[in-house]
């Protein structure tokens, strides 16, 4: 899987192959754009590394900021200014933050610092990220968990330079730039500096060295050398005064001179800074070679859980990519807490549940389970010390958690852990658990049933069946008397008359978008609707079913347009989360053959390979992993420990669970073309015996084993197989 990525998908604008059949009816409301960045990275890691543009996506590319259609172009051809550190991956608006400590390799005066130089043969595969300034320059960089080295190829010059920028971070567009709170730059001796600044109320602590004994190493600030100065203080920063500053080193190099420079970072000051280079990349010089390889061996047994059998090259890479995108985020970075003292489990750029928990908090769930109760210790200590749950968390300080997007999110993660009987102090989750169901939008849901946005009532109602899995486990009855009513409260959210979520305001799409989630009672759900043949009839209208094909939005759309666009009341085609999960409700309502319809037009047709290969922001893996899971033939209802079964994409596919291999196998398979028909799953055996029912419980995925699903052109007898399972919360 390693050789087949590409990070360069999804880091221009969308430009897949035109879209036919259901495919032509969706409409895509959010930035047609991955948000993606090429650059260095490490398996949740925390450092990233790659070429700064200021533009997006992410710090490096070419586009203005975007919230719907094509992105504007601030550059017609890639660019740099240098190569920054802190990416994040695929997100939206999350502009400000990050792209700190930017290295510059120049054959110019400090005057010339923040150019543009034209971007040439760029290289990048997993943890390595490569290319070449129109100035002659080389540039190379690899990372590892909390380290990066990077790698500059100068020509001849008699006094060739690398800048650092500790003033710099954020975007180069309105409003996108952060500015540090205070700052303090130290030359610790010839070769060695330490620096750290305080960037949204976090303290970014970095320890740099340079292999150039015969080089001169200065501080400068305001594009000012500071000859013989050692040190470089500023206790307070307003964006009125804050003037360019950092460290430089500069001296005559040969032609093909390669001068290394390595980074050691941390959020808890500069000796930890120290010893997590030295930790990662060993004492002295020359580890360029060494930490790349080690990153890319820590990728390749990552990126090995997964294998699949095809003889689509194209196919591969658009698979091996998405599981790529999906092993970048979160940031887990262990005893690195900057905000309390203990030595824990720690993490960022949870950027956002709301994206991610789905389908990505599954996969790593599956994939890597002793990661997965790491970031869940993490959320926990978060919650303990801040009060809630993050929706979203950043490397920054303060109360924005993007509590607009969803309520109770991270219930649904815990839940799926407690289900699989993995190690964790559940009695202490059951105490933040419970106690964040009572704050913000769920006040509300207690005193009057229901709160706004109304997709939030169905966050709390799921909330509090979720939390009623660890009151079980837990042993705590009263708790499961207190839930079973209040998760049964989502039915407050809908409108009898409709079948649909009533009206409210919502967080990006609409009432249509969010109608069809994977609720813990979906018998009762359809039921409310008028009953199967009635919510199919909801489903096939939001899938586009006999409906014409759609234009979609186009560069800078009139508010006319997008209106027009919201008023089909259509499904997204994956250029969004919020309906990420739709295309299995039919499952519930017997109709398996509908979700093979649809999840083939979007797997077929909604991804691909090149940089314009994702549908929209990818979501810190958010689209990626969905990908994943969907050309497997499985899907997790998270929170419910299900997996629903659906046609693979692949005639043969590995997954290791934990540790465990679990095979998909087919016969009658049919390599999936994009305008070519679906294929139905016709029979399902677990481990040799036949599976009457279209899930599994993730119990059984854990545990590993072979599933063997039969395949034809048609719907067969398997339609009539037993529905995924209805819940009740006493029952969780």
């Amino acid at each position: 899987m390693f050789e087949h990525v590409d990070p360069f998908i999804g880091t221009e604008a969308t430009a897949l192959p035109p879209q036919s059949g259901l495919a032509a009816t969706w409409w895509w409301p959010k930035p047609q754009v991955g948000n993606t960045h090429p650059g260095a990275t490490y398996p949740l890691g925390m450092v990233s590394a790659c070429a700064y543009s200021g533009a997006y996506p992410t710090g490096y590319g070419r586009y203005d900021l975007s919230t719907e259609g094509l992105p504007p172009a601030l550059h017609a051809t890639q660019r740099a200014s240098g190569f920054t550190h802190f990416q994040q991956s695929g997100t939206g608006a999350i502009r400000k933050y990050y792209n700190y400590v930017r290295v510059t390799p120049m054959l110019q005066p400090l005057d010339d610092l923040g150019q543009l130089w034209e971007v040439a043969d760029e290289r990048a595969e997993p943890g390595y990220y490569a290319a070449t300034l129109d100035s002659g320059i080389r540039c190379e960089v690899t990372v590892g968990p909390k380290s990066a080295v990077h790698r500059y190829t100068f020509p001849a010059h008699r006094d060739a330079r690398l800048v650092i920028d500790l003033s710099l971070g954020g975007l180069d567009i309105p409003y996108g730039r952060t500015v540090p709170l205070r700052a303090h730059l130290e030359s610790v001796e010839p070769g060695v500096a330490q620096g750290e600044i305080t960037v949204e109320g976090a303290p970014l602590a970095v320890h740099v060295e340079c292999d150039t004994p015969h080089w001169r190493q200065l501080l400068w600030y305001d594009r000012r050398l500071m000859p013989g100065g050692t040190r470089l203080d500023f206790d307070r920063i307003r964006p009125t005064t804050l003037r360019p500053f950092g460290l430089m080193w500069a001296g005559p190099t040969e032609p093909g001179q390669v001068v290394e420079l390595r980074f050691g970072f941390s959020l808890r000051g500069v000796e930890q800074a120290r010893e997590n280079l030295v930790r990662e990349c060993g004492p002295g010089p020359s580890s360029f070679a060494e930490r790349r390889a080690r990153t890319a061996h820590e990728w390749r047994r990552q990126l090995g859980k997964v294998q699949v059998d095809t003889p689509d090259a194209g196919k591969q890479t658009v698979l091996s990519t998405a599981l790529y995108h999906s092993l970048i985020k979160p940031c887990l970075a262990p005893d690195e807490s900057p905000f309390w003292p203990t030595d824990t489990p720690f993490a960022y750029d949870i950027a956002t549940m709301w994206d991610i928990y789905r389908t990505q908090l599954p996969l790593l769930t599956a994939l890597v389970p002793d990661k997965a109760v790491e970031l869940a210790t993490a959320i926990l200590h978060i919650a303990e010390e801040e009060g809630n749950f993050p929706i979203g968390y950043r490397m920054a300080r303060g109360a924005d958690r993007f509590s607009r997007q969803g309520s109770a999110l991270a219930h649904t993660f815990l839940a799926d852990l407690c289900a699989l009987g993995l190690p964790f102090d559940w009695d202490w989750a059951l105490v933040h658990l419970h106690n964040d169901l009572r704050r913000t939008y769920g006040e509300e849901f207690l005193l009057h049933g229901r709160t706004h946005p109304i997709s939030h009532t169905l966050d709390l109602a799921f909330g509090y069946f979720c939390t009623a899995v660890i009151a079980r486990q837990v042993g705590d009855r009263a708790l499961l008397d207190q839930f079973a009513p209040l998760a049964g409260r989502w039915r407050n959210a809908f409108d009898p008359t409709t079948g649909l979520l009533r009206d409210s305001t919502f967080y990006e799409g609409g009432r249509w978008n969010y109608s069809f989630r994977l609720l813990h009672d979906m018998a009762a759900r359809i039921d409310l609707a008028g009953g199967d043949d009635a919510f199919v009839a909801l489903l096939d209208r939001f899938f586009g079913y006999g409906a014409e094909p759609v234009k979609q939005p186009g560069l800078a759309p009139s508010e006319d347009e997008m209106l027009a666009g919201y008023g089909l009341h259509r499904f997204e085609g994956l250029n969004n989360e919020p309906d990420m999960e739709a295309p299995w409700a039919y499952q519930y309502a017997g109709r398996p053959d509908r979700t093979a319809e649809v999840v083939h037009a979007v797997t077929q047709q909604q991804f691909g390979t090149g940089r314009g290969g994702l549908p929209g922001n990818d979501d810190s893996g958010g689209l990626s992993s969905w990908y994943v899971w969907a050309t497997l033939g499985l899907f997790p209802v998270a929170g419910q420990n299900l997996f629903l079964v659906n046609a693979p994409a692949w005639r043969e596919a590995r997954i290791d669970v934990g540790g465990k291999p679990f095979t998909i196998e087919t016969s009658g398979f049919v390599e999936p073309e994009p305008h070519g028909p679906a294929q139905f799953v016709q029979r399902v055996r677990l481990d040799g015996a036949d599976l009457d029912r279209t899930w599994l419980t993730g119990t059984e995925l854990h545990a590993g084993g072979r599933l063997q699903v039969d395949l034809g052109p048609e719907p067969g007898p398997w339609t009539a197989a037993a529905r995924p399972p209805s819940l009740s919360a006493s029952r969780a």
